[in-house]
């Protein structure tokens, strides 16, 4: 993600699911490709608003060279990006100033929609540009919509003060943030969702590791690493929360058995989702990629089940364990657990 703090002895941080070794790997750096492939689908949003990229080194961010080349045809009013303890124009500087930069970008003067250097107000932070600072707080508060890359070890705490902020944002996590319960919780309140695409492929510093699979070096020497799971999130209405599932399977209790421990059925993908079924089942994570909250309820998770928040769902004959669920004595990956809305 986009250079910001990767402070290891950060409570939020000590209870993440990366261990502090890996938090030091931190960096992934997003394509210009994979943004311009998602916000094609958000352009009504940005008229007349201010962007906040605030995971960013600004000099090399492909949010800031996306939002700067296409300020005047989104309608943009501002865009402004952060930059963690970077004073060096290169993609990973190693963070050796103890002061972040800001730059606020409100136009080309010359009409040639062009960023120009001198068009570009760069100011010194007084810290480190980290995004909890009381000064990078400053700047969010002047923004509109927040766009950009966060370390994703820090992933829950940065959508937690968006959210708190009652900002607009777009960004790209981990697809498992789905399960954070705090993450979750938004989205089944319909608080944030899924975005359109998957992030294929980011650049990482060279002393990276490189590793069997998902890792490679290219013809110019720049380090790649693909996460296979990334996505975005939002809270930015789209067109697909309200396109309609279509669901053509019948309820069949040989195609979709009763779990052991959960009084619900088993629908091993969304694609079979049965027409006139009305009580719970329990899908795939990928759900959530289709997922129109007119159309279904999220009922809540198998975490949400473990934790003992369903209690009405529990079989009150089942003496197993209730965390996932399982069919026919297997014991099946996460699943989130949804009923159809009537009309």
């Amino acid at each position: 993600m986009e250079k910001n703090a990767r402070n290891v002895e950060d409570k939020p941080l000590n209870r993440s699911l990366r261990t502090a070794k890996a938090v030091k790997q931190d960096e992934f750096y997003t394509q210009l490709s994979d943004i311009e492939k998602e916000l094609r689908h958000y352009t009504a949003h940005f008229r007349g608003k201010t962007v906040l990229c605030n995971c960013d080194d600004p000099r090399v961010s492909n949010f800031f060279h996306y939002f700067s080349y296409n300020f005047e045809k989104l309608g943009l009013k501002k865009l402004i990006t952060t930059c963690y303890k970077s004073q060096q124009p290169d993609l990973f500087s190693q963070n050796d100033s103890e002061r972040g930069i800001y730059l606020e970008y409100n136009g080309a003067k010359k009409r040639n929609r062009v960023p120009n250097p001198a068009e570009i107000g760069i100011h010194e932070l007084k810290g480190d540009g980290d995004f909890r600072s009381a000064e990078c707080v400053e700047l969010l508060k002047k923004a509109d919509i927040v766009v950009t890359n966060p370390p994703f070890s820090l992933f829950r705490e940065f959508v937690g003060q968006l959210v708190a902020r009652d900002k607009k944002f777009l960004v790209i996590a981990n697809h498992n943030a789905i399960t954070y319960k705090e993450i979750f919780a938004l989205i089944k309140e319909n608080r944030i969702w899924l975005g359109y695409t998957h992030p294929v492929a980011f650049i990482v510093p060279d002393h990276y590791e490189m590793r069997e699979v998902r890792s490679w070096r290219d013809e110019n020497g720049t380090n790649w690493r693909s996460l296979g799971n990334a996505c975005w999130f939002t809270n930015l209405d789209i067109a697909k929360r309200h396109e309609e599932l279509p669901v053509y399977s019948t309820y069949d209790p040989r195609m979709f058995p009763d779990y052991d421990n959960y009084e619900a059925i088993e629908v091993s993908t969304f694609k079979k989702i049965p027409h006139d079924y009305e009580g719970v089942m329990g899908v795939p994570l990928t759900f959530l990629e289709r997922y129109n909250p007119e159309q279904f309820e999220i009922v809540g998770s198998d975490y949400e089940v473990k934790q003992g928040l369903l209690p009405a769902l529990v079989k009150a004959d089942w003496t197993g364990k209730t965390d996932r669920g399982y069919v026919n004595g297997k014991r099946l990956f996460a699943r989130l657990l949804i009923r159809k809305r009537t009309k």
